[in-house]
């Protein structure tokens, strides 16, 4: 029994010596990849995409731009009802997201996104209804009601989006996934200013450049903050870090900056010019969603070496003693 202690203690010294690029046992794993497949970082992104869009949505209908409100509106729908999709394929069972809303859990960030989309979802579809009514449906009564309802029903899912763009940041950060776990105090940031940089590219890509104003400077405002919080996010993670600046998720996430600031700049310099606008809004959307698929690879490739659990945990046990 003695052999045995001082056997413990000589292999815990042993690990407490071990250098930063520990392997764990044989090699394995110490945490299980995700089963999640690429239809979470889709729901992340047409989420995120959708929040935007009823933003920039609200804020057409109220400066009097019909043309660019109707495709914001159409598009929050649409990327909601992609977004739905993604999460129930995902599930695997539609009737699991029916069960979530049977209790509201404030500790849960799943309880609590079901919620949120349960409210912003009838919003955004009447506003969205609205903008589809043939010409001979406005003139009944049903049609002036729903034309009454459709700017209040805008408000109130312009309301919930920005808990909707970022609900889903807060959600990975709430997992024993290091890279995202590690990244909670900056992911919201990423994940608000990329819904923000995505819907103001739907609007610059559909709408007309007579009222693409509002779009283009939502773009410049959502492209700042995602490309800002995605940057200190690289240089306050320490070890971790790494999952984001290599590999795959490297790829995508500085293919997702080069199209994120070029969107921007476009949204700046483009002019009049329709073609011009359209391309800066398509790259502001491929941006968009790069950075969703790369922070999905990060997390994922985080969990497949052992050293950003092992380095991190030692480094607070030390911090601990002192």
């Amino acid at each position: 029994m003695h052999a045995q202690t001082r056997h413990s203690r000589r292999g815990n010294d042993d690990m407490a010596m071990a250098p930063a690029d520990f392997r764990s046992y044989y090699g394995r794993q110490i945490l299980k990849t995700p089963v999640w497949n690429w239809m979470i970082a889709a729901y992340l992104f047409s989420g995120g995409l959708s929040a935007g869009s009823a933003l920039l949505a609200a804020g057409a209908d109220l400066t009097g731009r019909p043309r660019l409100r109707k495709v914001s509106r159409l598009g929050a729908l649409a990327s909601l009802l992609a977004s739905m999709y993604f999460l129930i394929g995902d599930l695997g069972r539609p009737e699991r997201f029916h069960h979530m809303l049977r209790v509201a859990k404030p500790s849960s960030p799943m309880s609590m996104g079901t919620w949120l989309l349960g409210g912003y979802g009838p919003g955004a579809g009447l506003a969205a209804v609205a903008e589809l009514m043939p010409a001979w449906l406005r003139r009944t009564w049903l049609g002036r009601l729903v034309n009454r309802a459709a700017r209040p029903a805008g408000l109130e899912a312009a309301a919930v989006a920005p808990g909707v763009a970022s609900y889903t940041a807060v959600l990975l950060s709430q997992t024993a996934v290091p890279a995202w776990r590690d990244a909670h105090p900056y992911l919201p940031f990423v994940f608000t200013g990329s819904a923000a940089a995505s819907g103001a590219g739907l609007g610059m890509l559909l709408a007309p450049v007579s009222e693409s104003g509002p779009a283009r400077r939502m773009a410049v405002t959502g492209a700042a903050l995602e490309v800002v919080a995605s940057r200190t996010m690289e240089h306050r993670l320490g070890l971790v870090a790494e999952a984001y600046t290599t590999g795959k998720a490297h790829r995508l996430r500085q293919w997702s900056e080069i199209l994120t600031v070029g969107g921007a700049v476009g949204a700046v310099v483009s002019g009049r010019r329709q073609w011009a606008v359209a391309a800066s809004g398509a790259a502001l959307l491929a941006g968009s969603a790069l950075q969703r698929f790369g922070v999905f690879e990060a997390g994922v490739q985080s969990t497949r070496d052992p050293k950003y659990v092992v380095v991190p945990q030692r480094k607070r046990l030390d911090e601990g003693r002192h």
